[in-house]
């Protein structure tokens, strides 16, 4: 009776879960996360578990049938989940349908071979082996592809474990003890439905949580990037700088202004439209150009700055005639053909940058050695110190 009990609230539970997240996806415009497909995992597995309530008695029927299918397709639902929220585009109906038609063809070929207490073995050891799969996969994404979410994904692998642990222990359960080992009133189904029942409580939440910390994460993001060319503006270069400095280790920075050559003229005789393809190509260039962990931030128009982190006066001078290069020597893409459209850039280097606090002042020396490169005849590197 409590085994029942606890079940039904789990029911209960993972549907009020269900229309949690599909009502969170409707509002997650574009992008959702997955939270669709959380909602069917979640949906399938109510469903499998309010047929077990009222199937009875292990054994063999359509409604153990679809039940056992239905367990094993709702993790699978949720894998496909996690794989949309890490922002890998996959389907959902074919590979679960693929799943459902072939376990249940597995289901039949068991029971009329060796018997309910198989099929019902072939269940747990599937899931325990699921299980154990998806714990290692966080473990693996905390060190890959969720970095920034390490915490949460170990935490994640250890929950998950811990289910494939006991299917693998139910797996032993049904070897030794036969289908009477399957009886809700038992020990071990108790002690399973109450782990299941905490995690249908525990997971959900944390699943939002994730959601929620994404989507402030993309607004922070936003707030400290160009939103035409995705590198920095110039709250997120103030950010950097500080962060950088913070560092008892950090050396000097040296700070390099970047003006598109003749910008009003390309405006002028191509359109705004190719105006924005030559900021966003030379904003590549820039990436492209400079050394991992530098600050790059378009200050606005054709305007940009590249700080230099740790480096010498030299290293800086040698960063901005590399660029100045790059861009002389490329082609703006998605333009004709026929007719090619490049462009130039005049660059003026600072002095050493010491703190944040100096940013200005090094963009005033900065701007000052750009102006004298525009007056000798533009596509220069003009130093601070230079006479």
């Amino acid at each position: 009776m409590v085994t029942t009990v606890i079940l039904g609230m789990l029911c209960v539970h993972l549907l009020c879960f269900c229309v949690m997240f599909l009502l969170i996806s409707t509002r997650l415009n574009g992008k959702k996360m997955g939270m669709e497909v959380f909602a069917l995992g979640n949906l399938l597995l109510g469903l499998a578990y309010i047929l077990q309530l009222l199937g009875g008695p292990a054994g063999w029927g359509l409604m153990s049938v679809v039940n056992h299918t239905l367990t094993l397709c709702a993790p699978i639902a949720y894998v496909l989940g996690a794989l949309r929220f890490f922002d890998r585009p996959t389907p959902v109906w074919r590979p679960l349908l693929t799943v459902a038609a072939g376990y249940t063809a597995m289901q039949v070929l068991v029971q009329t071979t060796l018997g309910s207490e198989a099929r019902h073995a072939l269940l747990a050891g599937s899931c325990a082996a699921l299980f154990l799969a998806m714990a290692l996969a966080a473990l693996y994404a905390g060190r890959a592809v969720a970095r920034d979410l390490r915490a949460e994904m170990a935490v994640f692998a250890v929950l998950i474990g811990v289910l494939g642990a006991l299917n693998a222990a139910k797996l032993v359960v049904i070897l030794s003890g036969g289908l009477e080992a399957l009886d809700l009133n038992s020990a071990f189904q108790r002690t399973f439905y109450i782990y299941m029942s905490f995690l249908g409580t525990v997971l959900p939440p944390c699943v939002v949580w994730l959601v929620l910390r994404r989507l402030t994460d993309e607004l922070r993001s936003m707030a400290a990037h160009d939103p035409l060319t995705r590198v920095l503006n110039r709250r997120g270069l103030m950010e950097g700088l500080e962060a950088h400095f913070r560092s008892r280790t950090a050396g000097p920075a040296y700070l390099l202004i970047v003006d598109i050559d003749h910008f009003k003229d390309i405006n002028d005789t191509h359109g705004h439209q190719v105006g924005d393809r030559v900021i966003c190509h030379v904003a590549q260039v820039l990436k492209a150009s400079a050394r991992q962990g530098d600050l790059i931030c378009r200050l606005g128009g054709e305007e940009f700055v590249v700080i230099s982190l740790d480096t010498t006066r030299d290293g800086a001078l040698q960063l901005a005639e590399r660029t100045r290069a790059a861009i002389e020597h490329s082609e703006v893409p998605g333009t004709s053909p026929d007719r090619p459209l490049s462009c130039t850039v005049t660059l003026g280097v600072s002095a050493g940058l010491t703190s944040a606090q100096a940013l200005d002042a090094c963009i005033q020396q900065a701007d000052a050695a750009l102006y004298r490169g525009k007056a000798a005849g533009r596509n220069r590197v003009e130093c601070v110190h230079a006479t």
